[in-house]
């Protein structure tokens, strides 16, 4: 019997498909030539993972994920079941973690094997936990990093708004500078010819400096001679002479110690002493009583009258008043 053309074309279309559809479920995992065990797990949040994900153990692939169905009845809950080979026995007990799939993303059920339970049969529930992500470490591990890159982002802050006022300030410092600048040079140029002036000023005085210099030597040389006529003096003789007169003082000073002489006797005989003493005492009261009681000394008479009792030529005895008179008749 012969195909017609249109009859091999769509045996080679269907066969064409098929052999798509199986080799694509082939590269997903799935084996079509062994049978598989199916275990559920339930998630809280899958966060990203599809169905065809792959389930590892100890990074070997050893099944897929087979369905994702949402459980309303349980708080939207998902129910995620997996589809293992047939030759691994887990155990109960088992885990069922939800990890990150690498660096690249995506998702992967990573499953911890008891092998101390017993087998679970098809259909078992495995223990679901959800591990954390290297995204949710991270940013774990880089928000206290962001907190001190924000506080040191405000101290920068501060110094820069601290450096923009320094700049202030030193620009009105720069300006200062150059009006202080701009006045030295006005007064340079306004004191300039005073400034020639005084130059000229020092040269004349060097001038006159070199020129003293010339009259102090020969100064100087009269000074030297006149140092070596001292040196040349007969010092010896002259400090003899000093020394004699000092051991005659010394005698001298001897003698009046031993009572020798007028000066001697009056410093050591004690009775001269005393007398001198008596003498000073009586004349200090004389003069005393004279001061205060003068009219038993000395009376004045204006009228020539003289004293009955006591004669003109009458000597005036010790401790009498002397009578003075004075004539105006005349």
């Amino acid at each position: 019997m012969k195909l017609s053309q249109e009859t091999k074309v769509g045996i080679l279309a269907v066969v064409a498909l098929a052999m798509l559809y199986f080799g694509f479920n082939f590269l997903k995992g799935s084996d079509f030539f062994s049978s598989n065990r199916q275990y559920e797990a339930i998630y809280d949040n899958v966060d990203g993972l599809t169905v065809s994900n792959p389930v590892q153990v100890n990074g070997f692939t050893v099944g897929r994920v087979k369905t994702i169905k949402i459980l309303q009845d349980q708080q939207n809950q998902m129910l995620v079941t997996l589809d293992i080979r047939k030759d691994l026995a887990v155990g109960e007990g088992s885990k069922a973690i939800l990890a990150d799939n690498g660096l690249l993303g995506g998702k992967l059920i990573r499953l911890e094997v008891n092998q101390k339970g017993q087998v679970m049969e098809d259909g078992g529930r495995l223990v679901a936990v959800k591990e954390s992500g290297m995204v949710a470490t991270l940013s774990n591990k880089a928000t206290p990093v962001l907190n001190n890159v924000d506080s040191l982002t405000r101290n920068l802050n501060r110094i820069v708004l601290s450096f923009d006022k320094t700049a202030a300030i030193l620009n009105q410092t720069l300006a200062g500078a150059n009006k202080v600048t701009g006045t030295l040079d006005l007064t340079v140029q306004e004191n300039r010819a005073a400034l020639r002036a005084t130059l000229a000023n020092v040269n004349r005085l060097s001038a006159s400096l070199a020129e003293t210099e010339k009259q102090v030597k020969p100064i100087l040389a009269k000074a030297s001679t006149f140092a070596d006529s001292l040196n040349a003096l007969q010092l010896r003789q002259t400090l003899a002479t000093a020394n004699q007169t000092v051991a005659n003082l010394q005698k001298l000073l001897a003698g009046i110690q031993q009572g020798k002489g007028s000066i001697g006797k009056l410093t050591s005989d004690e009775a001269l002493y005393a007398n001198v003493n008596a003498t000073t005492v009586s004349l200090e009261r004389l003069l005393t009583d004279f001061r205060e009681n003068p009219k038993r000394y000395v009376h004045f008479s204006l009228f020539g009258r003289k004293d009955k009792g006591t004669p003109a030529n009458q000597a005036v005895t010790p401790g009498r008043s002397a009578t003075v008179t004075v004539d105006t008749t005349k």
